[in-house]
């Protein structure tokens, strides 16, 4: 799977379209310039979301109605596809080749797996990221279940606005429980069907985890069901169904739903201790480049082909030491997009890479190796 060039019209800062390479590709200049917004555009292009915001309108350019991405894709050597997401307002709308296109049949067409920043709360934040990545990771593989969490999710904000009618009306359990089974049934069917999902997303990644890819520390993960000890997760319907019953006079009490997989959480450990509380700022970024790699390996193993990699300021989340280790891994694996400030970064590995200045939302400088160490030699201010 290959990004062959990408077009933007009013996404953010960004004007004008570009060329990529196979491999690596540098995207670099001075702070403010553009170059993060870039991998942004790459990123809904394939995800149809942005790794920065939840409000897309957000992207769109300051005193414009309308921005456009669009990119042209190659998957083997006869397949190529025109791909576009275009955002007005609060509206999105998404086509391949000119034609509009359900979510569950564009997914797929383009993939891309992102490290940045605010992915680190993967590893030292709250149980609501650990549970978004596994779920990225199941609809890489099963497209359809985007549908089913876009269900779960309905189900439940519909189930919590009855839990609070019943505390708030002070309903009696009997009438609480007729209203509420319905969506409790749902709840079940889709519960489930999210579970082994989940769990056999992070035991694939386990399969293929790079334990030891940076630090001497051994990193291992577990899916963690917030039923676990309450019953026999194997079966897990029953279990939940049990405990949905078990527990509605506390959910009606708390004015909202207390049971599901909405709850559950992903374990990531070194040598036995939890990364979140112990891991030091070195070791948590470690270990969420070892559960990216594992995400691309799983990907890969799936699909017989790689997903886009994108890393955004580089330099600033990892050392020289596990850039160099990175790189090596990903050669030969992955198209890889990689953003930094660092002069000093473009030099050492723009022999094996194809290089982007950005200036202002605009790429302005994209050539071969001697005419970009030229420009970097001749005091362009780029850096």
């Amino acid at each position: 799977m290959l990004l062959e060039s990408l077009e933007v019209h009013n996404f953010r800062n960004l004007s004008g379209k570009v060329s990529w390479g196979n491999g690596l590709n540098i995207i670099y200049g001075d702070n403010g310039q553009g170059k993060t917004n870039w991998l942004e555009a790459i990123y809904l292009l394939a995800t149809t979301k942005s790794f920065r915001t939840q409000r897309l309108q957000e992207t769109i350019r300051f005193n414009e109605d309308l921005a456009v991405v669009r990119g042209r894709v190659a998957q083997g050597e006869e397949v190529q596809r025109e791909m576009q997401v275009t955002l007005q307002g609060s509206t999105k709308s998404i086509s391949i080749n000119g034609k509009r296109e359900a979510v569950t049949r564009y997914l797929g067409q383009l993939s891309a797996v992102a490290f940045t920043a605010d992915e680190l709360d993967i590893v030292r934040g709250m149980p609501e990221a650990r549970r978004k990545f596994i779920d990225r990771g199941v609809v890489s593989l099963h497209h359809a279940y985007v549908q089913t969490l876009a269900d779960y999710n309905r189900v439940i904000k519909q189930k919590n606005r009855l839990l609070q009618d019943a505390s708030e009306l002070e309903m009696s359990i009997e009438k609480a429980s007729e209203i509420i089974a319905p969506w409790n049934e749902q709840l079940i069917t889709l519960s489930t069907e999210i579970h082994h999902g989940r769990m056999d997303y992070v035991q694939r990644l386990n399969d293929v985890l790079e334990r030891r890819l940076f630090e001497r520390e051994d990193i291992t993960i577990r899916y963690v069901s917030s039923l676990e000890g309450k019953g026999d997760l194997s079966d897990y319907a029953s279990l939940i169904a049990e405990r949905l019953h078990f527990r509605l006079q506390a959910e009606i009490a708390a004015g909202y739903s207390l049971i599901g997989p909405h709850r559950d959480d992903l374990e990531i450990l070194f040598d036995g201790r939890e990364m979140r509380a112990f891991g030091s700022s070195g070791q948590q970024r470690s270990a969420l480049i070892i559960l990216d790699l594992a995400a691309i390996s799983v990907y890969h193993s799936w699909h017989h082909e790689y997903p886009l990699f994108l890393i955004d300021d580089v330099d600033a989340e990892l050392d020289r030491k596990r850039i160099s280790y990175l790189l090596e891994y990903l050669e030969g694996r992955t198209q890889t997009f990689v953003t930094t400030s660092k002069e000093s970064l473009v030099e050492q590995f723009v022999a094996r890479a194809n290089v982007y200045q950005v200036s202002n939302g605009q790429v302005v400088v994209e050539g071969s190796e001697t005419e970009l160490i030229s420009s970097i030699q001749s005091g362009l201010e780029s850096i």
